[in-house]
């Protein structure tokens, strides 16, 4: 499950964030505790501590005192925000930057889109 790239305990946190986004683990659903990720993936409590207090602190989980944790109501919606909001930053602005710079209209831009999803004018 983890790779080199990123610490573990973001892994972690995008791991639960994935699961969230894709209907796997929908609201008021609990999540495994700090010691069961621990032993599950054979890393230190403190780490998956680290990554499930992430997303407490984001408002993508919430804690029920003696119970565990939980996705919060919300956190579908605010994930699909953000990755939304990181999918305009990341990929589109760019793309209409450099549209711009070697002279593709953005209307040329659209209809290539609108092709590509079946939805030509």
């Amino acid at each position: 499950m983890f790779d080199d790239r990123s610490p573990i305990y973001r892994q972690i946190a995008e791991h639960i964030k994935a699961e969230i986004l894709s209907g796997e683990l929908a609201e008021d659903s609990q999540v495994m505790s700090t010691n069961q990720y621990a032993a599950a993936y054979r890393i230190n409590p403190a780490t998956a501590a680290k990554g499930l207090r992430q997303l407490i602190d984001d408002g993508i989980l919430y804690k029920r005192r003696g119970i565990g944790m939980f996705v919060s109501p919300d956190a579908h919606d605010k994930l699909r925000t953000a990755s939304r909001d990181r999918f305009f930053d990341d990929v589109v602005d760019p793309m209409v930057e450099q549209a711009l710079t070697i002279g593709i209209p953005l209307d040329d831009v659209v209809e290539h889109i609108q092709r590509k999803d079946g939805k030509s004018t």
